[in-house]
């Protein structure tokens, strides 16, 4: 017992550092909260040796909810609310222990959560690793910001299957950007691009995403504190990501970033702060982005008509050609547009009219769509610039490749080699940015030259002369023929029960157009759909809906879809290319949609983004507008759902099916008819026969817009409405978002905007409804939206 005591000393000084860090950690209890200010108030908890800070960050005139490295002078970012949502001055994020973390302005309106927690929080920890942890009562974790990572990974941090890195949109706007990093389930770690309105992931420019062996397939990424980055494969292997031959160690922080070019870059800085220290690369993958990027799908490292090449620093520059300008000035990484309209009604010469630019080492490679070899450069040019379709050739050698818009992954790199000739119009194109080309005639001296452009400017001005007689005497023949055939048309009868100035097919023609109606689309209204092809001119994609049995009722939606979508015009309207009325023969010839029905899209696996749907709600708003108010006839609807909207391939809004309007005079406003419409979306005065009115489909579009925040198909829960007008009532819309949707949580003012508006579409007293028209406006916040009454007032 007598040699106890040193020991016992010994334990102590070993023991007491751990236990003096254990209580010294800033431990953040329930209620505890932060304010988005520039002084006065609390805006940040740090980490115990200050290594870290969680609070407000500002961006501009907003504050970001972030996570950012204190004791380095750029205080990087290395965490940020997902989606990137900034927030006002006032704003305030509290721990409370349902929720965890919440975010809300001074108003109390709710912009972000951590979580559904699995349990109740009692308290908060920033750890000295960056990660901000929240646990029970019994100290177990409950959500943490390693595990809900955005586009940055550090030390002890992994990443699993299914783990996703995404980049931002630029370097201060921390909303989500058009690149990727996901660990795939197959094991595969790859590097994409996404499209920014439905999320989808273009093919990898980095990795494999073809199955890897249970024994090569990786599971993990992780991150050493000594700053190396490996994944862990299911045999015990590694493979290394950081480069080999760098030494690195604890004597320096570290970070690896998704930058908003596309490039994931590790680095490292110094702990010890001197002057000029700085965040230096590691290793950066892809090397070349320019070049290794080349995928199928989207644009590349740069937008459409852009060209990327790197800088000293290996970082991404975008830079549209010559004749070329950015389409958004404030994005200079994104799409250029070009003077050139590609036109191929033009008969005249097309070297009066064009030019080529010449750019050397620049190459768009996956735009081609005719190869010419062997060819000289001069005939490569000429080629290109009689070919209307012809916007860009390139020669290189003695090949030809020509190409048309929009041209992307465009690169200029010296191993690209070859010429590029990019067409501009001479017309359009101002002085400034017209390539100083050799003309014929510039080395004339100046008296030949001078009385060159004398004869030129003589003999132009007879032949305008000329011309502009010839002209004002067609028109006048043709002015005469005009007033005479109209007068005919009143003193013909009709010769069909339909009179448009669509295209009249015999069903010969249809037959072979849809290769004996071999491809089925799908099945709608008295009818089904098939793909098919027809010669116009040139080769069109249709979709034919062919009429098997005409019924009475049958007959009446023929004649009223083609009398009447033939006199629509619309951008968000199906348009008819066709018809054919042959006896027992009825077809309706529409343009095909790429991109299929509404309902395949809101109803699938991969969810639509809140951008995507936000933008399909507008079209499909204003295409109802205009069919109610619009129109020389007025036009109900009456079968507005999913499986009515078609998708272009710019995903605009198409409303189809018109096989259930009812046409009004525009001197009615009521029409008395069966019940029309699909189960869910049918309006309540169909079942009490009634007179109906165009708010019959305003009705239906309020349900469209609630299943737009629900995801989900009417009937998966009970009383939607109701449940809807609750949320609403009680303060909890987010409650409406399913698995608290990031997207639609970074821009819940709009969100709310649709809620209150969908709750006015579907009052159940038609006359509380809004018109279509001020659906739209409220939509675009033309208009405040009021707070809508209870929409079924009588249950």
């Amino acid at each position: 017992m007598a040699y106890s005591s040193p020991y016992i000393i010994c334990i102590i000084l070993f023991v007491l550092p751990y236990l003096a860090l254990a209580q010294g950690i800033e431990t953040v209890s329930v209620g505890s909260s932060l304010t988005a200010a520039d002084k006065d108030k609390a805006t940040s908890w740090y980490s115990f040796f200050g290594d870290f800070a969680f609070g407000f960050k500002k961006v501009q005139d907003q504050y970001l909810l972030s996570i950012w490295y204190e004791n380095i002078p750029d205080k990087t970012v290395v965490w940020f609310v997902n989606g990137g949502t900034t927030v006002p001055a006032g704003s305030k994020v509290q721990l409370t222990a349902d929720h965890g973390l919440d975010l809300s302005d001074s108003k109390g309106k709710e912009f972000w959560r951590s979580g559904m927690l699995a349990g109740t929080a009692s308290k908060a920890v920033l750890n000295d690793t960056g990660n901000f942890m929240i646990f029970n009562s019994h100290s177990e974790k409950l959500w943490d910001s390693f595990s809900n990572p955005t586009d940055t990974l550090l030390p002890t941090q992994t990443l699993g299957i299914g783990g996703t890195l995404y980049s931002r949109l630029s370097e201060t706007n921390f909303t989500k950007g058009r690149f990727q990093l996901r660990f795939l389930d197959n094991g595969n770690l790859v590097l994409n691009s996404r499209d920014l309105l439905t999320n989808y992931a273009y093919y990898p420019y980095y990795g494999d995403v073809s199955p890897s062996t249970n024994d090569t397939q990786g599971y993990q990424i992780q991150f050493s504190t000594a700053g190396y980055m490996y994944i862990v494969k299911g045999n015990d292997a590694t493979e290394n990501l950081t480069t080999k031959g760098i030494i690195l160690s604890e004597a320096y922080y570290h970070r690896a970033i998704l930058h908003f070019d596309g490039i994931l870059v590790q680095y490292y800085h110094p702990r010890e702060l001197t002057k000029g220290t700085k965040w230096t690369p590691v290793w950066q993958i892809p090397e070349n982005i320019c070049l290794d990027i080349l995928g199928m799908g989207g644009s590349g490292a740069c937008g459409f008509n852009n060209v990327c090449r790197l800088n000293d620093s290996r970082r991404v520059v975008c830079e549209c050609p010559e004749s070329y300008s950015l389409l958004d000035l404030n994005d200079k990484y994104g799409s250029c547009k070009t003077n050139v309209s590609q036109n191929c009604d033009n008969n005249g010469f097309q070297e009066d009219v064009y030019d080529f630019v010449e750019i050397s080492d620049t190459n768009w490679p996956l735009n081609d769509y005719a190869h010419l070899e062997p060819i000289s450069e001069l005939e490569c040019k000429n080629q290109c610039l009689n070919d209307c379709f012809c916007a860009v050739a390139i020669h290189r050698e003695d090949s030809c490749w020509k190409k048309k818009l929009p041209l992307s992954y465009g690169k200029k790199e010296p191993s690209v080699n070859g010429k590029a000739f990019l067409k501009f119009s001479k017309v359009d194109l101002s002085t400034k940015n017209r390539p100083n080309t050799p003309r014929v005639g510039d080395n004339l001296p100046y008296r030949e030259k001078g009385k060159g452009t004398l004869i030129l400017v003589g003999s132009v001005l007879l032949g305008s002369s000329v011309f502009v007689n010839f002209v004002l005497i067609i028109v006048a023949c043709f002015g005469f023929f005009y007033i005479y055939s109209k007068k005919m048309q009143h003193l013909q009868p009709a010769k069909s029960s339909v009179e448009t100035n669509v295209r009249h097919f015999t069903s010969h023609e249809l037959v072979e157009a849809t290769n004996g109606f071999k491809e089925e689309l799908g099945r709608g209204s008295f009818g089904i759909v098939y793909k098919g092809v027809i010669q116009m001119s040139s080769s069109v994609i249709v979709a034919v809906k062919k009429i098997d049995s005409l019924i009475q009722d049958g007959a009446k939606e023929f004649k009223t879809e083609v009398n009447v979508i033939a006199q629509t015009h619309h951008k968000n309207l199906v348009r008819l290319v066709g018809y054919c009325e042959e006896e027992e023969h009825h077809l309706l010839v529409y343009e095909y949609m790429v991109n299929g029905i509404l309902a395949s899209l809101l109803f699938s696996s991969v969810k639509p983004s809140w951008a995507l749907r936000n933008h399909i709600a507008l079209g499909i708003a204003r295409g109802l507008a205009y069919l109610h108010e619009e129109c020389s006839t007025q036009i109900i609807h009456c079968d507005i759902k999913p499986q009515n909207i078609l998708l272009d391939e710019h995903y605009n809004a198409r409303i189809s099916d018109f096989g259930l309007a009812k046409l009004l005079m525009l001197n009615q406003s009521r029409t008395n008819t069966g019940i029309r419409g699909t189960k869910g979306y049918v309006a309540p005065e169909w079942f009490r026969n009634t007179p109906v009115t165009v708010k019959v489909d305003v009705y239906s579009y309020g349900v469209l817009l609630r299943n737009y925040l629900l995801q989900e198909k009417f009937g998966d829960k009970a009383i939607l409405t109701d449940w809807a007008w609750d949320c609403f009532r009680d303060g909890r819309m987010v409650d409406l978002v399913e698995n608290n949707e990031e997207d639609i949580l970074s821009d819940w003012e709009r969100v709310e905007r649709f809620v209150m508006v969908g709750i006015w579409c579907i009052q159940e007293d038609p006359s509380l409804r809004p018109t279509m028209k001020k659906v739209t406006q409220m939509l675009e916040g033309v208009v405040d939206v009021p707070d809508p009454t209870c929409p079924s007032p009588f249950h």
